[in-house]
């Protein structure tokens, strides 16, 4: 996970520079934004690792709320790269080839929005709609990235309408072309026919530093 990378990165760089201040036993003339820079990035570290805690609990709270379906593999929930990702099933949210929820999606995105005015409500949320590979046929729709977009919309008016704040929502549609199971068989496509509401971390900056390199740095303390 990058965050983990991250934290890692920035302990190597912390450990390295504290070596080699020791042998040094002198911090240089003009080398006083090293010190910064450290006590901004230790700042770093600590907020990382707080908002790790915060999307770990959060996903244990909706592991609790959503036990039964999860059970039921309608849903699931992952610790990811980009955030906490809360997958659900096309079929549950959706009659086929439409883009309007189905009343009976609404107790689990009920359970989802509880989390996210409460323990989440610093954090944006991105909704992602996805698609199986077969062709529109019985439908409005051009393509399956039309259904795939309006499908993501439809999810995210749902969190407005029901007290998310609009500057935290964002949608976007993938159509067919991000599947997570091969879409030849009948299990494979209804796994990729979902909508992913992801749990954005608040600190997603890249980490720079002027005069260090952190995979040099780690590839040193190796």
């Amino acid at each position: 996970m990058r965050y983990a990378k991250i934290v890692r990165q920035v302990l190597c760089y912390f450990l390295l520079f504290t070596f080699l201040s020791g042998c040094a036993l002198v911090i240089q003339k003009g080398r006083r934004s090293d010190l910064t820079k450290i006590k901004t990035l230790k700042g770093e570290v600590s907020a990382l690792e707080r908002e790790l805690s915060e999307l770990r609990n959060a996903k244990s709270l909706l592991e609790g709320k959503l036990s039964q379906e999860i059970k039921d593999k309608q849903v699931k929930l992952d610790m990811q790269e980009r955030g906490l990702v809360i997958t659900v099933l096309g079929e549950i949210l959706f009659d086929s080839g439409k883009d309007v929820l189905r009343k009976e999606s609404y107790s689990i995105l009920d359970k989802i929005l509880d989390i996210l005015k409460d323990e989440l409500r610093e954090h944006r949320i991105g909704v992602e709609g996805h698609t199986d590979n077969q062709p529109i046929k019985y439908s409005a729709w051009k393509s399956n990235w039309e259904l795939s977009s309006h499908r993501a919309l439809s999810v995210l008016y749902y969190l407005k309408d029901n007290g998310v704040k609009p500057d935290r929502l964002s949608a976007i549609g993938y159509g067919e072309y991000r599947p997570v199971a091969s879409n030849d068989t009948q299990e494979g496509r209804q796994l990729n026919r979902r909508v992913e509401i992801v749990i954005l971390p608040r600190l997603v900056k890249k980490l720079e530093l002027e005069d260090v390199d952190l995979e040099e740095s780690e590839e040193l303390l190796k």
